[in-house]
């Protein structure tokens, strides 16, 4: 059918060709007076004919291009063809608005070559930045939607919502506590899960190594949780930056853009947050303040597993993962004994006890 409509446009510009040249063709060559040579008519038909047999080898080629042509349009990001082709409008408006005045200009080259070069030039230049301000432009919609008046008629709005925006890193994902934290109700707003994210998580999810697999997959399963299962808003950023590479840098990225906050358990991305001026909130820092403060003196009852580093030690944890130390504990080890606490020591790997046995103490 595209193979028709080409050859069909061609028969037209032929026509139209031939009627405009063909008739000067026929003076030089003097054979005007031959007859119905002089009927425009005739012209067309001679005209679509014979372009229709120069152009029949281009028809092949014309048509593989609308086709390549096709397939990249369709394969493109609607965000991308949207501001792309604004930006396309716009510059074609503001190359109308420059050549006006030049048609009043008596001069060839300025009012007919200079007008199609500032069309084609504007045109190009307008498309290019639509298509690569493109994340810029949907943060000032998306800002600009976000702000709401206050009642009573007031005329000022509202600080805008940016920092509702929770947006998912692929540790934090993968971590699987994100989902448990959203369920309690303690993360508030919409969460984000950029695509490049999504893309890493199934590249994940696709390796050979089996741990990576699995892993992988269970972060898969944990959005799925997420979006399904619990009352929270969950956007997925189609958007991509393609000038960089890393996903935590366009995390990073997005997070300035959109005036959101980066929630993630890298201790890395941590850092580069806070060094950009980045909002960022660590599960890990989550995790630590709300462990149980245990004071020196007080006592606990708690099950010794193993032998410790140093000379007759044992070690115990409690219930959220917090090691104890306890001083000539290495002889009640699968025992149940009761301690007192000595001292505690916050270091960047966590939080660690340590503790006597309350039986030495009675002792003493």
């Amino acid at each position: 059918m595209l193979k028709r409509i080409v050859q069909l446009f061609f028969l037209i510009v032929g026509g139209m060709l031939g009627i405009i040249f063909l008739p000067h063709l026929f003076k030089i060559l003097h054979v005007e007076s031959i007859p119905y040579l002089e009927s425009p008519y005739v012209s067309a038909l001679l005209g679509a004919i014979i372009l229709f047999l120069l152009t029949f080898w281009l028809v092949d080629y014309v048509v593989g291009l609308i086709h390549w042509m096709e397939e990249t349009l369709v394969k493109a990001p609607v965000t991308d063809l949207l501001f792309g082709s604004f930006g396309l409008i716009f510059g074609l408006i503001v190359a109308f608005l420059i050549v006006i005045p030049l048609k009043s200009i008596q001069f060839q080259v300025v009012n007919t070559v200079l007008p199609i070069f500032l069309t084609l030039l504007l045109g190009y230049l307008g498309f290019q930045v639509g298509f690569k301000k493109r994340d810029e432009l949907m943060n000032l919609f998306s800002l600009s939607n976000r702000m709401t008046k206050k009642k009573g008629g007031e005329e000022e709005a509202n600080e805008h919502k940016g920092k509702s925006l929770k947006i998912l890193d692929t540790s934090v994902i993968i971590d699987g506590r994100i989902a448990d934290i959203c369920q309690t109700g303690f993360l508030e707003g919409t969460i984000v899960i950029p695509r490049f994210v999504l893309e890493e998580l199934q590249h994940i999810a696709d390796s050979s190594d089996v741990l990576k697999r699995n892993r992988g997959r269970r972060g898969l399963d944990i959005l799925n949780r997420i979006q399904k299962e619990l009352a929270m808003d969950v956007e997925i950023y189609e958007g991509d930056f393609d000038d960089i590479q890393e996903v935590d840098s366009k995390l990073v990225k997005l997070a300035k853009l959109t005036s959101g906050v980066v929630v993630t358990n890298d201790f890395n991305l941590n850092k580069v947050c806070e060094l950009q001026n980045v909002a960022v909130l660590n599960i890990n820092d989550l995790a630590n303040a709300v462990k149980p403060v245990v004071l020196p003196g007080e006592e606990l009852n708690v099950h010794v597993i193993k032998d410790g580093k140093e000379h007759n030690q044992g070690v115990a944890y409690l219930d959220d993962g917090t090691m104890i130390v306890v001083e000539d504990g290495k002889d009640y080890i699968g025992k149940r004994v009761d301690v007192l606490v000595t001292s505690v020591l916050q270091t960047s790997a966590g939080r660690m006890i340590f503790a006597k046995l309350k039986l030495l103490e009675k002792a003493l």
